[in-house]
Parts: C-alpha cells; structure tokens; sequence
C-alpha cells in the first residue's frame, strides 16, 4: 500500500518519527498541527524534511504536505494518525469534526481511552467516523534536534481496540501495512485499560520528585530510578488496572509481560523486563516535574481509570492516592483537569448497555 496518502496529526516526537519513517517507506504523508502550535512545525516548513536516525530507518524524509489547515489535510487523506498527548486529543477533535466524514478513519496513538471522547463529541455533533486506539506508541523516539528525529526500539505486536469493535478487522487491514504484526484487543476500553505509561510513570516520577528536581532530569529514569521499592509501587497500580479489566471480562495483561511482548525487554518481572532492556535503558527522566509523566497520565490515565473503576464497583485505593498526591505536585487537580466518565460518554451505563456501545 505504498503511495497510500496517510494524515499525521501532531507536531511532537512520535508524529516526527512517524512522519520520516512512513515517508521513507513510500507513503505519503501530510503532517499536520493546529494553528496555535505553528511552531512545532517551523522547524520543516521551508524544506519539509526530517533526519532520521535509528533502526526504523535512516535518511531524510521528504514529507508530501506540513500544514496548519485542518480541512486541507483531511481532503487529502481518510486514514488520520492522531500523534498528540491525552490533553491535546479533545482539541484536535474541535478542528476535525467539522471536516470529518463517515469515510474517515482515526487511529489516536496512543488513545488512553481518548477513542471514547472523540465518539462522544462526534455523537453529539451528529457526526459519524471509525474510530480506534493504540495501547502505547509505536516507537521509542526522541527529536534529536529541531529538524531530526531518533527511533531507539520499535513496538512489536502494537495493541490496537476499534470502536466500534465491529469494526476491528477494518481497522487491522488499513494500519498493518504500516505497523506489523498489530495484536487486537476486544474493543477501546480493553485497548485503554492496557496502556503502560498511567501504570509506570505517576507511581515512578513522584518516587523520584526529589531527585528529578535536584538533577534536572540528568539521571536514567529506568535503570537508576525504578528501584525494586519503586517496581512494587507500580505493581500495585498494575494490580488495580488489572481489577477493572476483570469487571468488564478482560483478561488484560501485567505490566512486566505487556513490556516483554512490546518488545521493550526480556521475560521475568518487572524488575528484569527494565533492567534488560536496551530501549528503557536509554531514556533519561523528565526534565522537571511538569512533565508529561503526570500532567498526561494521571489526569487522563489514572484518574479515568479510578472513575471508571468506581462506576462499576471497583476499588483503586493506590491510584486515588497517586491522584491526590500528583495534585499538589503539578499544581492543579488530576480529578477535574482530566476526563472521567461523563467526557467518555460512559456516565450511567450499565455493563451490558456499555459492551453494546463498545460494539461488542
């Protein structure tokens, strides 16, 4: 499917890897982020091409199209790759529907349940489109410099829930070409259930807020911050992950064999899974504690979850005492800056009318 015209929204780390990747395998790609980050882009717009560096390629990509105009990039493409943080993906949502048709496919990577407030806002905008969800990105990448990107590992068998379900088999014909070997889960809920970084991030960086602070981020994250005590904490908010799985029927996997499937280390515990891994290894710690380590995944990771989880009768006391704690941390309130039950259009339901919804 080479020459396949492919929207990337997004002007961060993962849609530049994902841009010159796509780009240097054939495909043609438009990259776009709204006006009011124009300047995310500035960097390409003249020449429209990024260095890549790494092991999904290695060249300059020409990209087709870099635009700030929503309704240009999506007459152009109907397969749109939201590449943006969980905080970004409402307002993408409040560009697109006004353009979006029912031939339009969007893939939020990763979704964190975002798949849900996207069908909400396009349910009450009378609008229609397939949606679906990645469980986490496809790549461990970085911008190296202004106009480069790097690619350390890629994600093997990525996680992906359509929504609707029915739609699973669509959703796997138009994204394998470009991510292989995709494993599906049931639906968006088991997909943004199984997302790692809520699980790993919250529980690691405020263990570490001191250190952070103190060094400015000038330490490995994983190798030098996820201590044994520290891989415990992050156990217990996997155990509670896991529980509201099991309430909706999933059989969701732990954190260590999520990571070990990825691709990201070898099999054991958590413990061993880092430790071994090359990826992880590699990747230093934010560089101060407003970072998206919690400014994304507590307020719409961990925070969803618990509101979730309560809805249906499960207990989360480790993640709520995260929430709380990354409260004063980030200096604003995980439970109301996030998105609970009502902004995924899930308030009220009961289990049976919920899996209908998911498509099931």
């Amino acid at each position: 499917m080479a020459n396949e015209s492919i929207c990337i929204l997004g002007g961060g780390n993962t849609a530049f890897a994902v841009a010159a990747s796509l780009t240097l395998r054939g495909f043609d790609i438009t990259l776009c982020e709204l006006p009011k980050f124009a300047s995310m882009l500035e960097p390409i717009a003249a020449e429209r091409t990024i260095r890549l560096h790494g092991v999904a390629g290695e060249g300059l990509a020409q990209i087709s199209r870099v635009t700030t105009d929503i309704a240009e990039a999506l007459a152009v493409a109907d397969l749109l790759l939201l590449i943006v943080p969980a905080y970004a993906q409402r307002p993408f949502a409040e560009a697109c529907i006004p353009y979006l048709t029912e031939r339009h496919m969007v893939v939020l990577m990763p979704g964190t349940l975002g798949s849900l407030e996207w069908a909400a806002m396009l349910a009450g905008a009378g609008k229609k489109a397939t949606l679906a969800e990645v469980d986490t990105a496809p790549y461990v990448c970085r911008k190296t410099a202004p106009d480069e990107a790097t690619i350390w590992g890629v994600v093997s068998g990525l996680g992906v829930g359509a929504l609707p379900a029915v739609k699973t088999e669509a959703v796997r014909a138009r994204l394998d070409p470009l991510f292989p070997g995709m494993q599906m889960h049931p639906d968006a809920m088991a997909c943004g259930l199984s997302s790692m970084n809520p699980v790993v991030h919250p529980a690691g960086v405020l263990m570490n807020a001191g250190r952070i602070e103190r060094s400015h981020g000038e330490f490995y994250f994983y190798e030098e911050g996820v201590t044994p005590a520290v891989v415990r904490a992050i156990m217990a908010v996997d155990d509670e992950r896991r529980a509201i799985g099991r309430a909706f029927g999933y059989d969701l996997l732990p954190v260590n064999e999520a990571f070990h499937q990825a691709g990201f280390g070898p099999k054991g515990d958590l413990w061993a899974a880092i430790n071994g891994s090359y990826m992880l290894t590699r990747l230093k710690a934010p560089g101060s504690l407003e970072s998206r380590w919690l400014t994304e995944d507590v307020p719409y990771g961990l925070a969803a979850w618990v509101s979730i989880g309560r809805q249906f009768g499960v207990a989360t006391p480790v993640m709520e005492s995260l929430v709380n704690l990354a409260g004063p941390v980030m200096g604003f309130d995980g439970w109301q800056e996030g998105r609970g039950i009502a902004e995924l259009g899930i308030e009220g339901m009961e289990l049976d009318a919920l899996k209908r919804y998911l498509g099931r």
